[in-house]
């Protein structure tokens, strides 16, 4: 059997298009990719087409500028019945330098789905060193505040 794909990393240069007004990364760019290596992980992890039902927790710590290599680092935290819990990390550098620096950190949860659109079951990620299991805990403590803060915007959309 084959074994899961738990993380990937996808590397690139900043390119011209990615600009915002200010000259530096639009924060729109990053979300596209982590939108992307969160599908790529989580396409890795369960052998499925996955779409995103959740992303969250988004942190814009430091620009990115053009011609930065960045690197998005996605990892499996989390697994339910078909939903796949996602911590990314985006790094970015000088490519002469390799100085890497944090530059934007959230959650993404992805569900698996079928041709049918409905979702599908995922493998369940077991947590094998305290790290991991310290995770596995704060995406279950995130799943909880998520339920209460659903709540609170209820009154934003009704």
């Amino acid at each position: 059997m084959k074994i899961p794909q738990r993380d990937i990393t996808l590397r690139f240069l900043a390119e011209p298009q990615d600009v915002n007004f200010g000259g530096k990364v639009h924060g729109g760019a990053v979300m596209k990719w982590i939108d992307l290596a969160a599908y790529a992980c989580a396409a890795g992890w369960s052998g499925r087409y996955c779409v995103t039902a959740y992303a969250g927790g988004i942190r814009f710590i430091a620009p990115i500028h053009v011609g930065s290599l960045v690197e998005v680092e996605a990892k499996v935290i989390y697994t339910g019945n078909s939903s796949i819990h996602i911590a990314l990390e985006v790094n970015a550098c000088d490519p002469k330098s390799l100085d890497r620096k944090l530059t934007t950190h959230c959650i993404v949860i992805m569900v698996a789905v079928g041709p049918d659109g409905k979702s599908e079951k995922v493998p369940q990620w077991i947590p094998e060193t305290p790290d991991d299991q310290r995770q596995h805990d704060t995406a279950i403590k995130l799943m909880e505040m998520r339920k209460k803060i659903g709540k609170e915007m209820q009154i934003f959309v009704d």
